[in-house]
């Protein structure tokens, strides 16, 4: 027996409705002439009777089963009017989020600029109340903040190297991001690039909480142990890191770091970067014994990864080298660093700026040793590729500037009097604030003459450095006023052109 729709079924009984309705009328007369004749049966009277019982019934329950049927209509109407209602505050719902997410991204906008107002203004102050930068060592302090030099040491020097003025270039400190080999979902990317901003301002009564509420939302949707976890966790911890709760930090980066080896698998390159994040930390609270085992074990899985000649497994021998120097382990540091070294020449190219900077860290291990002759080589290499980028062919009457110093020192030594130094090519436009890691080389190289007893070479390489950093206060002041008040590009160039002619005119002032 097929089964009938709803429709079918209102159909039939209706039908049946209208059958049993015109029975019903047959069975009355019936009955009216069987009371009405002259021979009454009481017999038929009674069968019909009956059946006129029955034929009720029936009409009863197929008017039931109609209304029944017209009040499921009423329902199914009412039904898809709901629907409606509900497909129309869907669309009504994704419209509000939009608009909510155009607002947010309008706000954090606000927020970047009124920072940058602030940082701006603050400038301007610093500006106002600084005459004289040469002779005001706080004001080289200043300097150096303003610098956008992304190669931050990784873990401090020692006071004695700050007084002899030796400046070693480490390798990068943190990634920059929590996350390596890891695609970071797009509310996360979004709310670690507000925690960032906030952490930068010093705003940490705001990024903590916003981490701290993320984390739990995270935990309650996703679980604990979900990679989304572990990159809020590494979030936190680079904000409890800046704030130097290093054992706070150390907990969340262990805690992700299980998470991550769980759920991506022990040699993924995110494990990599947390162990990595974990080793520096471990570094800055001098646990450096702590620290190596977590750098060599990333530096194991960035190489079967990554490959043995990848860039990033050149930072992580950066990275470790660093670690085994505060551990006066020179031959293992060596053979890190100039590994480095060969991966940078190889693939980024001998002018690629983590060369010079990798050199600048071999040199500052040969001066532990007391090599001065290798760091020196190094240091001279550096100089003079970087001569060469901003001057040319290296010649006669075209020479770097370590060479120009130790010309200096034989003129001194022949009691011949010294040429202004304005008139050897102006090389501190070589070491200005788009180069600090020859800034440094200058620097480190000087207070290597000086340590030679070469005073007139150390004094030569150390005024170029000052007129770099003097150079570069310069540009950031003239480009930060022209930004404010904004003065056409066309206009800025120029005038950071003739910024370029200070020396001469100082020269031809002294004459």
């Amino acid at each position: 027996m097929t089964q009938m729709t709803q429709e079918e079924i209102v159909s039939n009984t209706k039908t049946v409705l209208q059958g049993l309705e015109a029975l019903r009328v047959e069975h009355l007369t019936l009955i009216s002439n069987l009371n009405e004749g002259s021979k009454k049966d009481p017999d038929k009277s009674d069968i019909v009777m009956k059946n006129i019982e029955n034929i009720e019934l029936g009409l009863g329950e197929a008017q039931v089963i109609v209304v029944l049927a017209s009040h499921l209509q009423n329902i199914e109407a009412e039904k898809q009017k709901l629907r409606t209602q509900v497909r129309r505050l869907c669309q009504e719902n994704a419209w509000l989020r939009d608009e909510l997410a155009n607002t947010q991204q309008k706000l954090q906008a606000s927020e970047q600029t009124v920072a940058q107002l602030e940082e701006e203004k603050k400038h301007l102050e610093f500006m106002a109340s600084v005459k004289k930068y040469d002779d005001n060592q706080e004001n080289e302090e200043q300097l150096e903040k303003t610098r956008s030099d992304p190669v931050v040491e990784l873990f401090p020097e020692d006071e004695a190297e700050e007084r002899h003025n030796m400046s070693p270039t480490p390798p990068n400190q943190f990634a920059n991001h929590a996350n390596a080999g890891y695609e970071i979902p797009a509310r996360l990317r979004t709310l670690h690039n507000l925690v960032i901003q906030y952490a930068s301002q010093g705003r940490y009564e705001v990024a903590v909480p916003l981490c701290k509420q993320a984390l739990e939302d995270l935990e309650k949707t996703s679980g604990h142990d979900h990679p989304d976890v572990a990159t809020m966790l590494n979030i936190l911890a680079l904000v409890y890191r800046d704030q130097n709760k290093y054992k706070e930090a150390a907990n969340l980066l262990n805690d992700a770091l299980a998470i991550r080896e769980k759920t991506l698998g022990e040699n993924h390159p995110a494990v990599a970067a947390t162990l990595n994040n974990l080793a520096v930390l471990y570094g800055k609270r001098g646990k450096y014994k702590d620290a190596e085992p977590l750098c060599k074990r990333a530096l194991e899985i960035r190489e079967n990864v990554l490959g043995k000649n990848h860039p990033d497994v050149a930072k992580q021998l950066n990275n470790l080298a660093l670690l085994c120097q505060n551990q006066t382990k020179y031959e293992e540091v060596e053979m890190y660093y100039q590994r480095a070294l060969e991966i940078y020449e190889m693939k980024l190219g001998p002018d690629d700026p983590n060369v010079a900077k990798t050199k600048n860290n071999l040199a500052s291990c040969y001066l532990k040793q007391g090599k001065y002759k290798e760091a020196e080589v190094l240091y001279k290499q550096v100089l003079t590729r970087a001569h060469e980028r901003e001057f040319g062919t290296i010649n006669g009457e075209n020479k770097p500037i370590w060479q120009v110093a130790e010309e200096r020192e034989e003129n001194k030594l022949k009691n011949r009097e010294n040429t202004p130094y304005g008139e050897y090519g102006g090389w501190h436009k070589a070491a200005k604030v788009d180069s600090p890691t020859v800034t440094t080389t200058l620097k480190n190289l000087g207070a290597l003459y000086r340590r030679q007893g070469k005073y007139e070479a150390a004094d030569t390489l150390e005024d170029c450095a000052l007129r770099s950093k003097k150079e570069a206060l310069d540009l950031v002041k003239q480009s930060k006023v022209a930004k404010i008040l904004g003065v056409p590009d066309e206009n800025r160039r120029q005038r950071m052109k003739d910024n370029d002619n200070y020396d001469d005119e100082i020269k031809r002032i002294h004459k």
